[in-house]
């Protein structure tokens, strides 16, 4: 039996500049492309016709296009990954596993898994770098400590950028996996699992295209705020998933805007500190902030669910996430501290809306977002900083266009009036949070010496 490596497709949905597939490519042997739908994951999802299953999969079919025309095929299984590379091994004689890291406290754990059972059959496993730039520690403070606010991360990740460059190494060079294809496994086509066979159906909303103007990014720090404009690029599902290049986008970023890679290196910071600090999965970052008596109404977060608390830009941002699974950044921001401090409803709560919701959820930067919004995270928005729905409004969209095209029912009877009054919903908010923040330090555990 033919020896071949393996390279295992995850959050890099794409045959050009991979850097885990470059090296599978180099490997010296034949690579087998495998791709795994993890029923851990799959089973997680409570819409069936959830857009993501869909787009991975005709980015699968893409792909498979794609390796027919070398002569090769893409290797699809459903189930749990361990399970099936299990079966893998059983099926082919394999020399190594490469694939690209994935920080997710999750993707940690499978991952040790997985290479833990490899090295017991004398197989390597290789995971490198490819979704981020910049990860783990490679910027970090003197004392080597990961840093936890961007600012100075953002200075020190520019500063690390060219000291890289200036000693031959490009972090931004692309990986020219193109001329390596010929080096797939020469293997005969096999259908890819329909969605119906792993319990999903086809979703009909539409995925923004991976090809971005020239003019938004050039323009992007002048209109990246105003919800009515096209002035972002909608390619965080694709940043997600891995069908382009962090490095190319950084590369183009540098000489056209300022602005859009200082977003790329948010992506960065929030991984690492995803990465250093699992533990804000399911906690806030500031562990006083834990201590917050939220209110938790139900029926409060049922009417933020469905854009009806009676502020407009609240409304239609929340109109615009339930139609298109998408929502423009700014309005992420304002309807998320709109929960965490005009309702007192839990950041968590949110957190998970917007992961059953958006089609480009990150949870590193979905947490990283609603702990910023909250006011418990790294580099957070102090807890008495509350956005004025109205104010923001009158900032952002003057002309009310993205207000009107949401929420048509404006100045009629059938939109309700304001849920809170937010004088009275921040004065609430600040006496909450302070009672909260206050008991949440005087029962900390000591720090040791």
């Amino acid at each position: 039996m033919e020896k071949v490596s393996f390279f295992w497709f995850r959050r890099d949905l794409r045959l050009e500049d991979n850097r885990g597939l470059y090296e599978a490519l180099r490997s010296g042997y034949p690579v087998v492309p495998v791709f795994i739908f993890d029923v851990h994951i799959l089973d997680k999802l409570a819409d069936r016709q959830d857009a993501r299953v869909t787009f991975i999969h005709r980015e699968l079919e893409r792909i498979q296009e794609l390796l027919q025309s070398v002569g090769s095929a893409l290797r699809v299984r459903v189930g749990d990954p361990l399970t099936e590379w299990q079966q893998l091994v059983q099926e082919y004689s394999v020399h190594a596993v490469y694939c690209n890291t994935d920080y997710e406290p999750y993707a940690v754990n499978r991952d040790r898994a997985i290479s833990d059972f490899l090295a017991a059959q004398g197989i390597a496993f290789h995971a490198f770098k490819d979704q981020v730039v910049f990860h783990e520690l490679e910027v970090c403070k003197k004392d080597g400590r990961p840093y936890t606010v961007f600012t100075p991360y953002s200075k020190a990740w520019k500063v690390r950028l060219q000291e890289e460059k200036a000693a031959g190494h490009d972090p931004l060079a692309e990986y020219p996996t193109q001329e390596l294809w010929g080096h797939f496994s020469r293997l005969p086509v096999a259908a890819l699992p329909s969605l119906e066979s792993i319990g999903f159906q086809a979703s009909a909303l539409p995925i923004p295209d991976k090809q971005v103007s020239v003019r938004i990014i050039r323009e992007y720090a002048q209109h990246r705020d105003f919800p009515a404009i096209e002035g972002t690029s909608r390619l965080g599902i694709h940043f997600r998933f891995g069908t382009i290049s962090i490095r190319e986008k950084a590369r183009k970023s540098m000489v056209l805007s300022e602005t859009f890679l200082n977003e790329l290196i948010w992506r960065d910071f929030y991984a690492m500190i995803l990465f250093n600090f699992p533990k804000v999965v399911g906690q806030s970052f500031r562990p006083e902030y834990d201590a917050i008596a939220w209110l938790n109404r139900e029926e409060d977060f049922v009417r933020w669910q469905e854009g009806m608390t009676g502020y407009p830009i609240v409304d239609a941002g929340m109109r615009q996430l339930r139609a298109t699974g998408y929502m423009h950044n700014r309005v992420r921001m304002i309807v998320a501290s709109f929960l965490t401090k005009h309702l007192l409803i839990d950041w968590r709560w949110g957190e998970a809306w917007f992961a059953e919701k958006l089609l480009d959820f990150d949870l590193a930067s979905n947490n990283g977002g609603w702990q910023w919004a909250a006011g418990c995270g790294t580099d957070a928005a102090p807890y008495f900083r509350v956005f004025n729905p109205t104010s923001q409004q009158e900032k952002f969209d003057p002309e009310w266009k993205y207000i009107r095209q949401w929420v048509p029912e404006l100045n009629t009877p059938a939109y309700p009036r304001p849920m809170v009054d937010h004088a009275e919903a921040r004065a609430r908010c600040l006496s909450v949070y302070k009672a909260g923040i206050e008991s949440g330090r005087t029962s900390l555990p000591p720090l040791e010496s």
